[in-house]
C-alpha cells in the first residue's frame, strides 16, 4: 500500500519533491524504464557489425551505449508504478528528457571509440537521433564501420520516433502512453490505439527500408553502402558512410534512385496503410502528398533556372542538382550533390524556405510540416468566407474532409500556428546568438540563417558554417536547436519551465 501523502523522495539536488510530483514520477518512471531498455536492446546491433568486420577494439567503446541505456532502464523500471495517468505537461517534459538522454548516452561510443570531445560527440549523437545529418567527424572515410552503423542506426530509429518505437514493441496502451506518443510530435492514429498505430508504422517502415535497399542496389554499389544510404534516406536523416557523401559514388543514376526513397520517407505513413489494407490508391488524393509534389516541382524549376541563368551551370548539371537538392531539402533528408555555399543568395533562400516547410505530418520528415501549411491556408479561406457571410452565421471550417464547428477552428489553428511562430522565433533568436558566438570569415548572415534553418528543421544540408573548428558554445546552441526542432519545441519549453519552477 502506498502512502504518498506521508513520504517524499529526495530529488537529485537533495531537495524534497512535493507529493504530487512524486506521484507523477512514479506513474511515468516504469514507462521510461521500458523505453530505455528497448533502446539498450537495439543499441547492441552495432556490436554484431563490429564482430562481423573484425573491429574487436571497438566492441567495448560501443558497449558503453547499451550499458548506459540499460542501467537507466533497469533503475526506472524497478520503481513501483503509482496509480493514475501522467499529466500532459509531465508527458511533454518526459519526452524531451528521453531525447536529451538518448543523445548524452549515445555520444559515448564517439568519445570512447574515436576520441572526440564530449561536446562534439553529443552534437553527433543529437544530429543522429533527430535525423539532422550535420556532422563533426574529422573524416568519415576513416571511421570504423561499427561507429558508422551506429550513426545510421540512430537516424533510422529516430526517424519515426524513440517513443513510437518502444510503444509499438511494448504491446500495451493507455492514456499515459498516448500522451507520450503525441508529445513526440506524432498526431496520426489510424488504428484503434497508439500501440497498434505504432506497430503498423514500423511494419511499413521495415518494408520501405527493404524495398529501398533493393532499389539502390541496382546502381551497383555494395550492400553495406546501400543499407546505410537507405536507412538514412527513408528516415530523412542524411548521414553517409563517406566524407564526400552521395558525391563519393559519382553516379547520377544512384542519386535519382535515392530521390523516390527520400520522398517515400516524407509522405504520411497513413497513406501506405490505406493503400495496402484498404486497397485505396490515395497518393494523388491526399492534400499533403499533392502539396509535397507541387512544392518539389516548383522548387526544382526555380533552383534549376537560377543555376542556369545566375550560376551559369550547364542545363543537365543544373537539372541534376536542382532535382536532388530540392527533394533533399523539402524532405529534410540532407543529402547533398552540390555545395549551397557556392550558390547565389536567392537560390539558397529558396532552398531554406523549402527546408523550413518540411515534409508531411505523420512522416519521418522535419520542419513545420505540410499539414500545418494546409491548415493555415484553410483558415485564411474560412476567415474571408466569414467576412462575406457575417459573423453571426455558423460557418464550418473543413479540415481533413470533416467540418470543425464553432470555437474549434480558432483552437485547431492556434495550436498549429503556435508551432509555426515558435519555429520562426527559434530560428531568429538562434541566428542572432550564432552570429555573436561564432563569427567566421568567409561566411555572412545568410549562411548563418541557412545553417540554423537546417538544424531547426532537422535537414543537415550545410554551407560549411558549422564545422569541427566552431566554438563549443555554438555547437551546444545547435544541439539545443536540433533537439527542440525534432520535438516541435513545446516539449523542450515544458521541460525548461518545469526545471525553472523547481529551482
Amino acid at each position: 500500500m502506498h502512502h504518498r501523502k506521508n513520504h517524499f523522495l529526495p530529488a537529485l539536488s537533495g531537495k524534497k519533491i512535493l507529493p504530487a510530483a512524486n506521484s507523477q514520477f512514479a506513474i511515468i518512471a516504469p514507462e521510461l524504464g521500458l523505453i530505455f531498455l528497448f533502446i539498450a536492446l537495439v543499441s547492441c546491433t552495432p556490436l554484431l557489425v563490429g564482430l562481423w568486420y573484425g573491429e574487436t577494439d571497438l566492441l567495448l567503446p560501443m558497449a558503453s551505449a547499451p550499458a548506459g541505456f540499460g542501467i537507466i532502464g533497469v533503475w526506472l523500471a524497478g520503481i513501483p508504478k503509482a496509480e493514475g495517468e501522467a499529466r500532459l505537461s509531465v508527458a511533454l517534459s518526459t519526452v524531451a528528457l528521453v531525447w536529451l538522454t538518448a543523445a548524452l548516452i549515445g555520444a559515448l561510443p564517439y568519445t570512447f571509440g574515436l576520441g572526440l570531445s564530449y561536446t562534439d560527440s553529443v552534437f553527433e549523437a543529437m544530429s543522429g537521433w533527430t535525423g539532422t545529418g550535420l556532422s563533426l567527424l574529422p573524416s568519415v572515410d576513416t571511421t570504423p564501420r561499427t561507429i558508422l552503423f551506429w550513426r545510421s542506426l540512430t537516424q533510422w530509429m529516430g526517424g519515426l520516433g524513440i517513443v513510437a518505437f518502444t510503444i509499438a514493441l511494448s504491446g500495451r496502451s493507455g492514456l499515459t502512453r498516448f500522451r507520450l506518443y503525441r508529445s513526440e510530435g506524432r498526431s496520426e492514429t489510424f488504428m484503434p490505439s497508439v500501440v497498434a498505430t505504432g506497430f503498423e508504422m514500423w511494419r511499413i517502415y521495415l518494408v520501405l527500408t527493404a524495398l529501398g535497399i533493393g532499389l539502390v542496389l541496382l546502381s551497383g554499389i555494395s550492400l553495406w553502402d546501400a543499407a546505410n544510404i537507405v536507412m538514412t534516406a527513408i528516415s530523412t536523416g542524411g548521414f553517409s558512410v563517406h566524407t564526400a557523401g552521395i558525391l563519393y559514388y559519382e553516379s547520377p543514376f544512384l542519386e535519382m534512385l535515392v530521390v523516390p526513397i527520400m520522398i517515400a520517407g516524407a509522405l504520411p505513413f497513413k497513406l501506405y496503410f490505406l493503400i495496402y489494407y484498404k486497397r485505396m490508391f490515395l497518393l494523388l488524393a491526399d492534400r499533403q502528398a499533392i502539396l509535397l509534389f507541387a512544392l518539389i516541382l516548383a522548387g526544382c524549376t526555380v533552383v534549376t533556372f537560377d543555376l542556369v541563368s545566375i550560376s551559369s551551370l550547364a542545363p543537365a548539371e543544373a537539372l541534376r542538382e536542382g532535382i536532388f537538392m530540392t527533394v533533399s531539402g523539402i524532405t529534410c533528408t540532407g543529402f547533398q550533390n552540390a555545395d549551397p555555399g557556392s550558390w547565389y543568395g536567392t537560390t539558397v533562400m529558396v532552398l531554406a524556405a523549402l527546408m523550413l516547410i518540411g515534409g508531411s505530418a505523420g512522416s519521418t520528415a522535419g520542419g513545420i510540416k505540410l499539414g500545418r501549411i494546409i491548415l493555415g491556408l484553410e483558415m485564411l479561406r474560412w476567415w474571408f468566407k466569414r467576412l462575406h457571410t457575417g459573423w453571426r452565421t455558423i460557418t464550418p471550417l473543413r479540415h481533413d474532409g470533416r467540418p470543425i464547428l464553432e470555437h474549434l477552428p480558432e483552437y485547431e489553428v492556434s495550436k498549429s500556428m503556435l508551432v509555426v511562430v515558435l519555429f520562426v522565433l527559434m530560428v531568429a533568436v538562434a541566428t542572432i546568438f550564432l552570429l555573436h558566438l561564432a563569427p567566421q570569415d568567409g561566411f555572412d548572415s545568410a549562411d548563418a540563417i541557412f545553417e540554423v534553418v537546417s538544424a531547426a528543421a532537422n535537414v543537415g544540408i550545410s554551407t560549411g558554417f558549422m564545422n569541427p573548428g566552431t566554438s563549443p558554445a555554438a555547437k551546444w546552441l545547435f544541439i539545443v536547436v536540433m533537439w527542440a526542432g525534432r520535438l516541435e519545441i513545446v516539449p523542450v519549453i515544458a521541460l525548461a519551465a518545469g526545471a525553472v519552477r523547481r529551482v
